[in-house]
């Protein structure tokens, strides 16, 4: 671990960047045209004395996990965030994303959204990154474990997500997970995680057995789709999918799709953040 180095490092990044790319207001009074170390440790959720130690070259070793949350505070390209992680002493994460990290580039996209829901999801359906307006919508799906971290296993094993949709397209979302599914695996052909997951479904449930022997395949690139959201009812939105070139990320973006799902989606940044627990409760799968 390269102590100095890295603590120079976090504070030049730290003043480099504006407030308004972090999403925080720039103020009257602010004295620093860069972030404060107290936004840097609200945006990664750490202490800011931990922040502060970081940048005085006097803290223990960092966490993959620490360093994954400080890149994503920081809006560090991906050669930054592997320079991150080689000056903490750690292997920098794959290339391909496996490590479960979103792509520099497609988090400053979530920025730059503002109050449209986005979200960065992996090509096997894990939540990588959402901005506050897809936390208002739909809960906070990051940080799951286990089998869990992927929709796909959520929706076909736990009754109780199954509502977020009417029952009416219930059957349409099956079909169109289990065949965006199908044309991952067929990427990753040989990867443990992949075919872990499918093994997985294949046992826990005739529902997706059932689908997955038709053998569809798709990518979506666009969709229309009705999301239920327990405050403010049903809400009629487009979605749209930007693919990274190797196809391992894609930028989810949900608009309202008319005018009473606008008012919908406004009534929501009101009303502030709803709870979603079954996201986060633990099962079987999470151990």
């Amino acid at each position: 671990m390269q102590r100095e180095q890295l603590a120079d490092f976090l504070r030049r990044r730290r003043e480099a960047i504006r407030p308004a790319e972090a999403g925080i207001a720039a103020g009257r009074r602010r004295r620093t045209a860069g972030l404060r170390r107290e936004e840097v440790a609200m945006l990664a959720g750490i202490s800011v004395d931990y922040v502060v130690r970081l940048e005085q070259g006097r803290s223990s070793q960092p966490s993959v996990q620490l360093l994954v949350a400080l890149g994503r505070a920081l809006r560090l390209s991906d050669d930054e965030r592997d320079h991150l992680f080689r000056l903490a002493g750690h292997q920098p994460p794959p290339a391909a994303g496996v490590a479960g990290l979103a792509r520099a580039g497609l988090i400053r996209m979530l920025d730059l959204l503002g109050d449209t829901p986005a979200m960065v999801v992996s090509d096997l359906g894990e939540v990588l990154a959402q901005n506050r307006a897809s936390l208002l919508l739909i809960g906070d799906h990051m940080g799951l474990a286990g089998y869990r971290r992927y929709s796909v296993y959520r929706w076909f094993t736990e009754p109780s997500v199954r509502p977020v949709h009417p029952v009416e397209d219930h059957d349409q979302h099956s079909r169109r997970l289990v065949a965006d599914l199908r044309a991952a695996v067929g990427r990753r052909a040989g990867d443990p995680v992949a075919a872990g997951l499918v093994e997985r479904l294949l046992a826990d449930g005739d529902d997706f057995r059932r689908l997955w022997e038709e053998h569809e395949v798709g990518v979506r690139r666009a969709d229309r789709k009705t999301i239920v959201h327990p405050r403010v009812g049903p809400i009629l939105l487009d979605c749209e999918t930007l693919v990274t070139p190797d196809l391992g990320q894609q930028l989810l973006v949900l608009t309202p799709a008319d005018a009473e799902a606008r008012e919908r989606l406004d009534l929501l940044r009101v009303l502030g953040v709803e709870e979603f627990p079954s996201a986060r409760s633990v099962t079987s799968a999470d151990r």
